[in-house]
């Protein structure tokens, strides 16, 4: 069997610093640090935290106050720091800079009055605090269909913003649609799906035409995993998303020549070699590495945590 490995896959730089903080913070002030939602979408990794001290709650009311309290990587509205701030919390922000870029782009939008479309998906943590920094300006839609049904009171002073982890191709569709309806709709200056979300759907779209099937290591809360199944899909590609190997169904491999095998922003890379081995105890299998861009993206820490 022929087993094709994408580059680039897993980690990106916001969820390395994401995790970086909660280890960083329970080496400084020791457990237990509290996590206000999971640090990342991936089961593993929040277990793995947990079993070094990290408590994730829901809400900051099951935080003891004084605590020292994690933001996740997907970031939050601004009540999330006032709370904090009322309760005499530590918070340590592990919002990723390019969500955070989103927020800054709400709020420069929102003072200039703008009604602002967020293409985003409902319920998401992430969207949820970016329509937190601009409440009364932002109204969230996800498809084509939904931007008919809007009722801009101003349609000459309307602008869009997106969340970072979106199908590019279909974020691209529904901009159009915005566009078409809004001709003077205002943007950001750069998108903002970001870096690592086009760059592992540039990989499955360039490499699953050699396959029979993709595997996609990532959670089902992830967005970012979730889309590199869909995209496949949508190309006719048999694609499923698996928390580990252990979620493998051997029926999929029936008749399979060739596997790629890719891996959602917030998945180790053990996990992937996990599914590898899996696949040689089934029988022999050839491994390649396929080339890639060699992302190279590292973020600071958070100024709580920087000078260590």
């Amino acid at each position: 069997m022929k087993v094709i490995l994408a580059r680039p896959r897993g980690f990106c730089a916001g969820v390395e610093r994401a995790i970086k903080c909660v280890e960083e913070a329970l080496e400084r002030f020791g457990a237990p640090v509290y996590v206000l939602n999971d640090i990342v979408h991936n089961a593993h990794v929040v277990q793995e935290l947990r079993e070094k001290g990290a408590v994730f709650v829901k809400d900051l009311a099951e935080a003891p106050r004084g605590a020292h309290v994690l933001f996740s990587a997907h970031g939050v509205g601004p009540d999330r720091y006032e709370i904090a701030s009322k309760y005499d919390m530590q918070v340590i922000d592990a919002t990723c800079p390019l969500v955070e870029k989103v927020h800054n782009e709400a709020r420069r939008f929102a003072a200039r009055d703008y009604t602002i479309i967020l293409i985003g998906e409902p319920g998401h943590d992430e969207t949820v605090g970016t329509m937190g920094w601009a409440p009364r300006h932002i109204r969230r839609v996800l498809t084509e269909e939904e931007i008919d049904a809007l009722d801009i009171p101003n349609p000459d002073h309307v602008s869009y913003i997106t969340q970072t982890t979106l199908s590019v191709d279909d974020c691209e569709r529904v901009i159009a649609a915005l566009r078409r309806k809004f001709p003077n709709i205002q943007g950001p200056p750069k998108a903002d799906i970001c870096y690592a979300t086009s760059n592992r759907q540039a990989a499955v779209n360039e490499l699953s035409p050699r396959v029979d099937l993709v595997l996609v290591v990532g959670d089902r809360e992830s967005a970012n995993s979730n889309r590199l199944a869909e995209i496949c899909r949508a190309r006719g590609k048999p694609a499923h998303l698996i928390s580990d190997a252990s979620a493998i169904d051997e029926r999929w491999l029936d008749d399979v020549n060739a596997i790629l095998i890719t891996a959602g922003a917030s998945a180790p890379e053990r996990l992937v070699q996990g599914v590898v081995d899996f696949l040689r105890a089934r029988g022999p299998v050839d491994v390649e590495e396929s080339e890639g861009i060699n992302e190279g993206v590292h973020f600071r820490l958070p100024k709580e945590l920087a000078d260590r």
